[in-house]
């Protein structure tokens, strides 16, 4: 079974940065970043996988968020710099188990806000 907890969100002003934690107990093979702004669908933000370390972000957030992962600490992490407000939104740390089924499992979600 995978678990997933994620930690780091908050309130930041424009500009500002933060950094998402997620940490991972059970068998992943690709981990991402989701998002869900209020009255949008979730969206995919961005994903990495364990070993080779590849990344690969959504177009709007490309040069402003980077994602990366501790194999030893068995956590992913996305920093996130130059944020806007639009940025707003639940995260979600998702893990895919290799099922074929993409991403299937969730964390519980953390709040991002960004002042203007």
């Amino acid at each position: 079974q995978v678990q997933l907890v994620e930690s780091g969100g908050g309130l930041v002003q424009a500009g500002g940065s933060l950094r998402l934690s997620c940490a991972v107990s059970g068998r992943t093979y690709v981990m991402g970043w989701f998002r869900q702004a209020p009255g949008k669908e979730r969206e995919f933000v961005a994903g990495i996988t364990w070993s080779p370390s590849i990344p690969h972000y959504v177009d709007s957030v490309k040069g402003r968020f980077t994602i990366s992962r501790d194999n030893a600490k068995r956590t992913v992490y996305l920093q996130m710099n130059s944020l806007k407000p639009e940025d707003t939104a639940v995260y979600y740390c998702a893990g895919d188990s290799g099922t074929g089924l993409g991403y299937n499992y969730w964390g519980q979600g953390t709040q991002v806000t960004v002042s203007p």
